[in-house]
């Protein structure tokens, strides 16, 4: 396999984070984001929850946006009646496929999931669109149960099955194992869909493509139900990076993508995410600054220019005298290797006082102190602090 369609469900789950709400002008600024960015298919809603839900389904639908939209609903006549009147491309159709959920959640037995499938799919696939059958907690589901929920999903017309990892339970060993056995008893497409409990969403999704699975659900940063789902833009980069699948999606867009979503979500973006954080290109340690000096890929997996990004290098606690060397000469000042270690004593002191990096301002004042009479220490701190 060398590519994989993503499905992304920013719209959907992801919007059922906790305190999320998009308004109607988020939602299609968003799908708009998503189709730019070559996202092929995206999942925009829940049709039961409403009137005011399915108009913005409809207005998402009407855009003729150049990616298949998807609705979501449980597989009953209720919901399905309401996905149809919507116009989407996909139907995703729920139904829990665990003894636990069958019997806790809906007080139903096996039989009862499998006829339901057979009646209720057919029914759904007669308003012209295609079907998905969501198999929910597909991960503690026993694996024979889930295998004829597959069959029975396969005979009754469907398109596609979506494995959900509903409690984010499964590590990439258990969903490699699980997928390759799916893909092994049907020819459907195969959707994985993953939760972030464990911090493994990711990787369970890298494993269930490497395992079979023809299409995966997203969310961009990693919105939705509790931890969240697997991030859209770890996904599409770790597929690229590690295996050479090509998930279709613009990586320069990725940023834009998450601010736009982040902004909407109120949702704020840590440094530290990977891909799209601010920081995950800047550099301090003196260890690593001198051998990206001389040569990136000593400390470079990912190329930031395939992100529309750079690296950035700051001054802090564990700056080496090469760091500063570069940082004054980007200031128009050639230092000797005196001065630099000079400076870089500085440099720390003020790092662990001011609990940030000095700025160009701050740099200047203490290239200025060092080469000024003699100031008590005490007076020089609150100065750079002013500064």
């Amino acid at each position: 396999m060398n590519s994989v369609t993503v499905n992304d469900t920013t719209l959907r789950d992801g919007e059922q984070t906790a305190g999320v709400a998009f308004t109607v002008d988020e939602k299609i600024a968003i799908a708009r984001a998503l189709a730019d960015a070559g996202v092929q298919e995206m999942e925009i809603g829940i049709p039961a929850m409403g009137a005011f839900e399915q108009e913005v389904i409809r207005a998402i639908v009407a855009e003729r946006l150049p990616a298949a939209t998807m609705v979501w609903g449980r597989l009953c006549l209720e919901d399905i009646g309401h996905a149809r009147a919507c116009g989407a491309d996909l139907l995703n159709l729920s139904i829990p496929s665990s003894d636990r959920q069958i019997r806790c959640k809906l007080g139903k037995d096996r039989g009862w999931v499998l006829s339901t499938i057979a009646r209720l799919l057919p029914l759904a696939r007669d308003g012209g669109a295609d079907v998905c059958l969501g198999c929910e907690d597909a991960s503690r589901a026993d694996p024979d149960m889930l295998f004829r929920i597959i069959e029975q999903a396969e005979r009754a017309g469907a398109r596609r099955v979506r494995i959900a990892d509903t409690l984010g339970s499964l590590d990439p060993f258990a969903t490699h194992r699980l997928i390759a056995a799916c893909r092994a008893r049907t020819d459907l497409e195969i959707e994985m869909h993953a939760h972030d409990d464990l911090g493994l969403a990711t990787a369970n999704t890298l494993a269930a493509v490497l395992a079979g699975a023809t299409h995966i659900n997203t969310t961009i940063n990693g919105l939705g139900e509790r931890a969240g789902n697997a991030p859209l833009e770890e996904a599409v980069v770790a597929l690229h990076q590690l295996h050479a699948i090509d998930a279709g999606v613009s990586f320069a867009a990725l940023a834009e993508l998450s601010r736009l979503v982040a902004d909407a979500s109120g949702r704020p973006i840590a440094a530290n995410k990977s891909i799209v954080g601010s920081g995950v290109f800047t550099h301090e340690a003196g260890i690593h600054v001198d051998g990206l000096g001389k040569n990136p890929h000593n400390y470079q997996a990912l190329d930031p220019a395939l992100l529309g990004r750079q690296h950035a290098i700051v001054l802090g606690k564990h700056s080496g005298t090469a760091a500063v060397l570069r940082a004054y000469r980007e200031l128009g000042i050639e230092l000797d290797a005196a001065e630099a270690g000079q400076l870089l004593g500085e440099i720390r002191s003020f790092a662990m006082t001011a609990k940030r990096s000095p700025e160009a301002h701050d740099l200047d004042f203490m290239y200025r102190r060092l080469h000024a009479p003699a100031q008590p220490p005490e007076l020089f701190a609150a100065a750079l602090l002013v500064s």
